[in-house]
């Protein structure tokens, strides 16, 4: 089991705890102006819901050890999935496949995990970007809506 993949640069892409090092870094990962109605305008949100509540729980996105981007997951206790809440790859980075990367190593952890089973995540049907890059790494629509949000789910071999 991997929890690192390449970007299209050849960059290791990874997931790293949140750190003294590196939370302000997080923090500051913001995606380009037009994803801001699909995801938060800044990490720090994400960073304050994992640390005021206790369901989700935050990873740093390394690009050769460089914080690129920020992913939130959580465990469902209801069905036993593992959802992600929220993923940002910082505007700069993205369109070098960082996404993937991170997407694919977040698969990979969650995988890692006891009793995993499927990963989860819901996503606005006008986030064609990201519903190709869901469907590019194996995620399937599971016919459940969030709201007005398309739930897809990704098998684990835990």
């Amino acid at each position: 089991m991997t929890t690192q993949h390449q970007d299209r640069t050849g960059r290791v892409v990874a997931l790293s705890e949140i750190t003294e090092e590196n939370w302000r870094d997080v923090a500051d990962v913001a995606p380009t102006d037009d994803q801001r109605r699909f995801v938060a305008a800044l990490g720090a949100r994400y960073l304050l819901l994992s640390m005021r509540g206790d369901l989700w729980n935050s990873l740093a996105v390394l690009a050769d050890d460089k914080v690129v981007g920020h992913v939130m997951w959580a465990f469902d206790t209801d069905d036993g999935s593992h959802w992600i809440g929220g993923m940002i790859v910082d505007a700069p980075e993205q369109g070098k496949g960082v996404g993937r990367a991170a997407l694919l190593a977040v698969v990979d952890y969650l995988s890692a995990l006891p009793g995993a089973k499927e990963v989860r995540l819901a996503y606005h049907p006008e986030n064609v970007v990201a519903a190709a890059l869901y469907e590019t790494v194996g995620f399937e629509d599971t016919g459940d809506r969030e709201d007005d949000d398309i739930v897809v789910g990704h098998p684990l071999v835990g």
